[in-house]
């Protein structure tokens, strides 16, 4: 492993920003993760910055439009609520106020419908047929998604 690791060839930051345009116009980028792309190919603090930037301004890579589109990608294919999709755009390290936007990007309705369509996917009967610890497992199931626990808790409690 170590081998591999220094056979590894640099790019220089001319190539790297080429890559890097490629690598933005795949698929929408959080800042971070391009930045460590570029520290991956062996470039410095002071070019990765400057690429950074070369970047923003050919609008390669718009933080906004990341953090809406990777809410709404995740809230839509995986299903995932609110505060996981939160809690991944913070480990990318989006600002909070992107954040909020891009929840926001979530239509309320859709989102009352996502949750559900999980409640139904997961149970074969319905909820007030339920013992309190088949509850209890379907709230810990859509925690787990993401949800909101006073949203799941009138869920689970409004069949009753």
């Amino acid at each position: 492993m170590d081998e591999y690791r220094k056979q590894k060839k640099t790019l220089t930051p001319l190539q790297a920003k080429a890559k890097a345009e490629n690598y933005c116009a795949y698929q929408e980028r959080a800042q971070q993760e391009v930045r460590n792309k570029l520290y991956e190919w062996g470039l410095h603090q002071k070019e990765v910055e400057n690429i950074i930037v070369q970047l923003i301004e050919d609008n390669f890579l718009n933080e906004e439009r990341f953090a809406k589109v990777y809410a709404l990608g995740k809230f839509r294919m995986k299903g995932w609520g609110k505060i996981k999709i939160k809690q991944h755009l913070k480990a990318k390290n989006v600002s909070e106020p992107l954040i909020r936007i891009a929840l926001r990007e979530i239509n309320p309705d859709e989102y009352d419908k996502k949750i559900k369509e999980t409640i139904e996917k997961r149970l074969n009967k319905p909820i007030k047929k339920l013992s309190f610890t088949e509850k209890s497992k379907l709230a810990v199931y859509l925690q787990s998604k993401g949800f909101e626990n006073d949203i799941i808790f009138e869920k689970i409690n409004q069949t009753m």
